[in-house]
């Protein structure tokens, strides 16, 4: 939960402010109106997205079916470009944040002007936190998030009391919304209206359940079944829902009431930094200046969660489509390559926060409306009408949300834009440079292929046809097999199996291939299913090589046509110019030549 809640805890930092800033008087019923949202939209949302994707998969997972084929993965892509996005830009922006908390102090403002390298150098430390490992961050977070808490009950009943000895602080709070909204329920109404502005409190679930592989489960649980991290995921999404609830209530309203408006304005010494300011004014500054480190320290580590979740979403999609390299699914590489990113893009915007909330307002409310949209179609497919309703108002609040966001901070869009762009272009790029490796988890014959291939071992030579599946009748087995007898002189009465491959999904990179045996008017096939067809034929091969220790020969026709032509179609429907790619497969899956499976084409 502490993992999870140095990013959903750490907004206190700077929601009290941005809501004061927003909503004026109306502050703490906005705040209400975004707590009811968190308790009775998000939080049942979340809980149900943990129950369908306890693998840490998130609700990437859940609209991953929804299409098949290219269009699937290409809408997965865009799913990480926006998690990528909202996750990069809360490791940035919060150590941007930190600093900026680092430099209005007032013991530590000689810091002005090198907000870019205090940044970076939180960024690396994070980074540094992470190579040693996740306990190592567990442990850190755990701390950091008690010691945080611990301060914010203090300023925030501190300010409470003082509420309480000032009764005169109400009544004027009270005169201020008569004044402005005479009406209840244009009151309420208008709050309604600012909830846009308030949703970045909501940050934190998505990387609740994306890091759902680090919740202990029960003894009892099973891979397929792990009934126990689902229950605790679910308690842990519950109480820091619980938690933040309060805290969001009760500082919104100590703010709201003992801050003057014009200290929340651009330049105010409590703009962005609310409670800090108040535990400066009624604590003092010894105290504010640890409350300060408190702060400093939560939203330097706010992007624990955002790297956990990056480094447990990544592995689990690109290089399961081809498209990152094998080292991705490792995790030290991967958080030096974040890293890297993380100071990229602080080089970029300059360390600014307010540069940077645009694109972390996109990037986390894409990813919620996403998760969402998963629900509810989750919820309509199992046959349960009323979920479904209630889950389609949450998906049209937070669709809604994500709309007045981008139409108000393009620039975040913008920004977003270009996370997906290079994750497609880069991982299109992957894909092609990866297309000639094997490409097989694993090649299992069934019992009918099994006997046809250890009967052509007695036979002596191995030898494969590998034929284009169409009519798949007696009259095709047999003039297809007198073309390539004649073109690459097979002796005649040796035994022959046919090979044929069909692709089913061209998206899928390594799939396990199923090999079945089928007998045609006494022709033997293996019929195959795999992602590419020559990269299916190498497997195959390599398989019948280690069952029988034999060396297989593989008959190919040639074909004609532009060879631009058969590598797009390679690349993206896993046919084309069948001969060569196969010999390239094999080349680079067996180094040895004289252990290769041999080639011919007539």
């Amino acid at each position: 939960m502490c993992l999870t809640g140095v990013d959903y805890f750490s907004t206190l930092g700077y929601q009290p402010g941005i809501a004061a800033l927003a909503a004026g008087a109306l502050s703490p019923l906005a705040t209400l109106i975004l707590v009811l949202i968190t308790l009775f939209g998000a939080l049942p949302m979340y809980q149900r997205v943990a129950g369908e994707s306890p693998r840490g998969d998130g609700s990437i997972s859940m609209l991953e079916h929804l299409l098949s084929w290219w269009q699937g993965k290409l809408l997965v892509l865009c799913l990480i470009g926006f998690v990528a996005t909202g996750f990069v830009i809360t490791i940035t922006l919060s150590a941007a944040d930190a600093t900026a908390h680092v430099t209005e102090n007032p013991y530590s403002d000689f810091l002005h002007g090198a907000e870019i390298p205090v940044t970076l150098v939180l960024i690396g430390l994070l980074g540094a936190v992470f190579l040693r490992g996740f306990g190592e961050a567990i442990g850190i977070a755990v701390g950091i998030v008690v010691s945080y808490l611990v301060l914010n009950l203090i300023v925030i009943t501190t300010g409470l009391v003082d509420i309480a000895r000032h009764t005169g602080v109400m009544a004027d709070w009270r005169d201020a919304l008569s004044v402005e909204h005479s009406n209840p329920a244009l009151m309420v109404g208008a709050a309604l209206l600012l909830f846009p502005k308030l949703a970045l409190g909501l940050s934190g679930f998505e990387t609740g359940v994306v890091v759902m592989p680090l919740v202990q489960g029960d003894l009892t649980d099973t891979p397929a079944q792990p009934t126990g991290r689902i229950r605790h995921t679910r308690r842990l999404l519950t109480t820091a829902a619980a938690i933040m609830s309060v805290l969001l209530l009760a500082s919104s309203l100590v703010t709201t009431l003992l801050i003057p408006e014009a200290a929340f304005e651009e330049g105010g010494e409590a703009n962005g930094r609310a409670l800090a300011y108040l535990a400066h004014e009624h604590l003092g500054n010894l105290f504010g200046t640890v409350y300060d480190v408190g702060t400093i320290l939560i939203l330097w580590f706010a992007g624990a969660s955002a790297l956990a979740g990056l480094l447990n979403i990544v592995p689990r999609y690109l290089p399961r489509y081809g498209m990152a390299p094998d080292w991705a699914r490792a995790t030290r590489p991967l958080v030096l390559v974040f890293t890297a990113i993380c100071g990229a893009v602080t080089l970029a915007f300059r360390a600014d926060v307010d540069a940077q909330a645009g694109a972390y307002a996109t990037g986390v409310l894409a990813v919620i409306t996403s998760a969402t949209v998963a629900v509810t179609l989750s919820a309509r497919r199992q046959g349960q009408p009323r979920a479904a309703l209630a889950f389609g108002v949450v998906a049209l609040i937070f669709g809604y949300t994500t709309a007045v966001t981008v139409i108000e901070e393009p620039e975040g869009l913008l920004i977003a834009l270009v996370f997906i762009l290079t994750i497609v272009v880069s991982s299109l790029v992957s894909r092609t440079l990866r297309s000639t490796e094997l490409r097989a988890a694993d090649v299992v014959f069934d019992s009918m292929a099994a006997q046809f291939v250890d009967a052509a071992e007695a036979a002596g030579e191995i030898r494969v046809i590998a034929n284009h599946p169409d009519a798949r009748t007696p009259r095709e087995y047999l003039v297809k097999e007198r073309e390539e007898r004649e073109a690459s002189h097979i002796p005649r009465g040796g035994l022959v199996l046919f090979l044929e491959v069909t692709v089913r999904d061209a998206s899928e990179f390594a799939p396990v291939v199923q090999v079945v045996g089928a007998e045609v008017g006494g022709f033997r096939a293996l019929r195959a299913e795999g992602a590419s067809v020559p990269n299916t034929i190498a497997a195959v091969l390599l398989a019948i090589r280690d069952r029988t220790g034999r060396r297989p020969h593989v008959y190919f026709g040639w074909v004609e046509g532009n060879p631009l032509k058969y590598l797009a179609r390679f690349v993206f429907f896993g046919e084309g110019d069948v001969a060569p790619v196969t010999r390239e497969v094999l080349r680079r899956a067996e180094p040895d030549p004289a252990r290769r499976p041999a080639i011919h084409v007539g």
